[in-house]
């Protein structure tokens, strides 16, 4: 009665209301008399004024500006996906993605639809906010870096890091010394090109560094530590050379330069003298969710900016200011863990593309169009290479590291990334570079991060060396291992308690270890610690409730699938034990649209068999991941699909194949440990026509009579379906699950679907 009575008093007060106002307009009408009120009008018809409205509005700044953001988010999203399945860090993607949009390639095969997207006039809004998007993101480099580190472990770290700027830097300005003729813009002095070469080359992209050591598990490591300790000298270092080289280059030259220097250095010390100590204060007092208010957000920011606008206006590029003020922030590892939450996904997702965008509009590589442009290219990528390289690799080895850790850390080192594009970017924008050199350099750039991998892979292979991830704990075959392997920490418990289910009274030498991964993006130095304690605390606190030890193995990675295979593959497991994967779009309006489920259409699911030529669980139910993980483990593999799961009481074994007569010996196992009791319907008469499996059920049934009962002509009905704990089937029988019994499918409870390779 109630919402009987709200809605006819909704409908009443919008219909009263709407009457009032239609009667005002049109009694107002009246008052347009003599006011000389001009339609206009742009067609000869109501059609035509509507579409010459769109087509104006399609041109406005504001709506070209949306269009492109969206076109430039979805498209690095892709080339970013693309890449990490190939085990490349998703800035090349994106890097790549931008060169994609650009003059190379959509302006050099679609020229109208790339003037249309990205007009000559629209490129200034693009260019300013992708400079917003840096700023934010050199905030956060400069909070990523930790000074205490570089206090505790500087004298290794200064000699690498300097020998891997002043070695390379060298190389650079000798290069320079031989392409400045012909590829130096007019009225550039030597001086500035020299100087700007060799920053180019002596630059190292400390955060995709840092994720790759994350990445391949050495952030704990000796050398993982060396090596973050030598990009954050590295860093520092080189973004003060090049505020130097910038102060130069802007004031013709050095006897000049000495007065931007010197209120570089004034600004540097006011900076950390007296800024800092004012923002630990604020940040120790405001070290938590709730106490960081909008108020004291706002002191955090408007530091960013005046930071770096005043290293703008002295003459060494906001970008500098953004750092240092990221730099100082206070040390708290609580507090710039939250803020860096703030800042990141907006710098990163949406305006840090846009910059790859912009330097790709500028990256013209039909420009080199001659086969000496070309060979001055594979220059300046070998003087790269080697200065960067060898300068870091000879270094570390004179310090003390062996042959294996410094070929290491100068592959580590020779990567360039984003960091290079940001220098070189200063360098168009200032004159000193001319297109042509500038596709050169962002070809070195993608080069050089994209070598790094395999060249870390290599030497691995080489000095045969490749260190395990397996924990020490399981190191050893015991009688049984398990392997569990979840996404969302609540979804880790399910797992856990499947696990136990089977092997609880077996002896000490079973084990379970709990692997979660995540990716690599999602990470940082500041959150990794804590977010590795969140991912584990539900499945940690199930263990101590039902008395169950794990091993627990935590990872970020690159390509989540292909490490879990990887992790698999490598330890002395028995069985692995995931969720099934769904699609983001599985029981929304779009899925049921267009059938963008798991069940029906995967995009990944389709790019995965048109790169594996492999038709793999055809129209299958599992996700790309779930069908990468089954295809190429070496091990026995349960896809559990979990329906409020506790105990496994009461299973159901189908036996619709043949293939399914090896699960017998799993539900041997349940009811060894949880006294499970089991029912095997095999409406085909299978297990009837082989020995084997008659002999491993009579055995069950000598042991525990009570516990196994066997049908062969068993009508399932919604009733019974209900009142079971678990169906277990091999994943080759799912489809008779999913076709043949629709009547009670909605009713059905937790399903344990195994690929046996046993």
């Amino acid at each position: 009665m109630k919402k009987i009575k709200s809605t006819f008093f909704y409908v009443g007060i919008i219909g009263v209301f709407s009457i009032l106002i239609y009667w005002i307009i049109i009694q107002g009408k009246n008052m347009e008399i003599g006011r000389d009120i001009v339609i206009e009008s742009y067609g000869n018809s109501q059609w035509e004024e509507f579409l010459t409205t769109m087509s104006h509005n399609l041109q406005h700044p504001l709506a070209i500006l949306l269009a492109q953001i969206f076109i430039i988010i979805l498209v690095a999203r892709l080339f970013g996906w693309l890449f990490k399945k190939i085990g490349q860090p998703t800035v090349i993607g994106e890097i790549v993605a931008g060169i994609a949009l650009g003059p190379s390639l959509l302006g050099m095969y679609y020229p109208e639809f790339s003037a249309v997207l990205f007009p000559i006039e629209s490129l200034n809004n693009l260019q300013f906010l992708s400079q917003i998007g840096l700023v934010l993101f050199m905030f956060v480099i400069g909070m990523e870096l930790d000074l205490k580190v570089l206090q505790n472990k500087a004298h290794d770290a200064i000699v690498i890091s300097h020998a891997s700027i002043i070695f390379p830097f060298a190389l650079g300005v000798t290069l320079a010394y031989f392409i400045y003729t012909n590829f130096a813009p007019v009225g550039i002095a030597f001086s500035s090109f020299a100087l700007f070469i060799g920053i180019s080359m002596s630059i190292t992209a400390f955060p995709v560094l840092a994720r790759i050591v994350q990445e391949r598990n050495l952030q704990k490591t000796k050398l993982g530590t060396i090596v973050i300790t030598c990009a954050a000298a590295d860093d520092i270092t080189a973004w003060c050379i090049l505020a130097a080289v910038i102060a130069i280059v802007k004031a013709g030259s050095f006897l000049s330069a000495l007065y931007i220097i010197v209120l570089a250095l004034a600004y540097v010390f006011i900076m950390i003298k007296l800024v800092r100590p004012f923002l630990k204060r604020v940040g120790d007092m405001h070290s938590s969710r709730e106490n960081l208010t909008k108020p004291i957000v706002a002191i955090f920011f408007i530091t960013l900016i005046i930071s770096s606008y005043l290293t703008e206006v002295i003459g060494i590029h906001a970008l500098f200011g953004a750092f240092i003020a990221g730099a100082i922030m206070p040390e708290n590892t609580k507090f710039r863990a939250l803020f860096i939450e703030k800042v990141e996904d907006v710098a990163l997702v949406l305006l840090l593309p846009l910059f790859f965008v912009y330097t790709g509009l500028r990256t013209q590589i039909g420009l080199l169009d001659q086969p000496y442009l070309w060979k001055v290219t594979g220059l300046i990528i070998l003087v790269a290479v080697v200065g960067k390289f060898l300068g870091s690799a000879l270094a570390a080895r004179f310090v003390g590291q062996n042959w294996k850790d410094s070929l290491t850390i100068g592959a580590l080192m020779n990567t360039r990334g984003l960091m290079e594009l940001v220098v070189l970017n200063i360098g168009y924008d200032l004159g000193i570079l001319t297109p042509e050199i500038f596709a050169m350099m962002v070809i070195m750039a993608l080069i050089t991060t994209f070598m790094t991998g395999p060249a870390i892979d290599l030497i691995n292979k080489v000095f045969k060396g490749k260190s395990s991830i397996i924990p020490g704990e399981i190191s050893t075959h015991g009688k049984y291992n398990l392997l569990i392997s979840f996404g969302a920490p609540e979804r880790g418990k399910t797992l856990l308690r499947l696990a136990q289910n089977m092997i609880k009274k077996m002896d000490k030498s079973t084990t379970i270890t709990a692997v979660h991964l995540t990716p690599t993006n999602d990470l940082h130095k500041y959150n990794a610690d804590q977010y590795e304690q969140e991912s584990f605390a539900p499945i940690v606190n199930e263990s101590l409730l039902i008395d169950q030890q794990i091993t627990t193995l935590f990872k970020a990675s690159n390509n989540i699938e292909r490490d879990i295979v990887e992790i698999t593959n490598e330890g002395p497991y028995d069985l692995l034990l995931i969720g099934v994967g769904q699609s983001i779009f599985e029981g929304s309006l779009l899925g049921r649209l267009f059938g963008f489920t798991t069940r029906i259409i995967n995009p990944e699911k389709i790019m995965f068999q048109v790169l594996e030529r492999d038709n793999l669980l055809e129209n299958s139910i599992f996700s790309y991941s779930t069908q990468q993980i089954l295809h190429k483990t070496k091990i026995s593999v349960g896809v559990f699909i979990d329906n409020d799961f506790e105990i496994a009481n009461k299973i159901v074994l189908l036996i619709y194949h043949i293939n399914d007569l090896k699960l017998i010996k799993y539900i041997r196992k349940f009811i060894h440990n949880v006294q499970s009791q089991v029912i095997i319907i095999d409406n085909k008469n299978i297990i009837q026509q082989d020995t084997t499996a008659l002999e491993l059920i009579r055995s069950i049934e000598h042991v525990a009579p009570n516990h196994i009962t066997r049908y062969t002509d068993f009508e399932i009905n919604n009733d019974f379906i209900k009142e079971q704990d678990l169906i277990i089937l091999s994943t080759e029988s799912w489809k008779e699950l999913f076709n043949d019994q629709n009547r009670w499918i909605s009713d059905i409870p937790s399903t344990l679907l195994i690929k046996d390779r046993d």
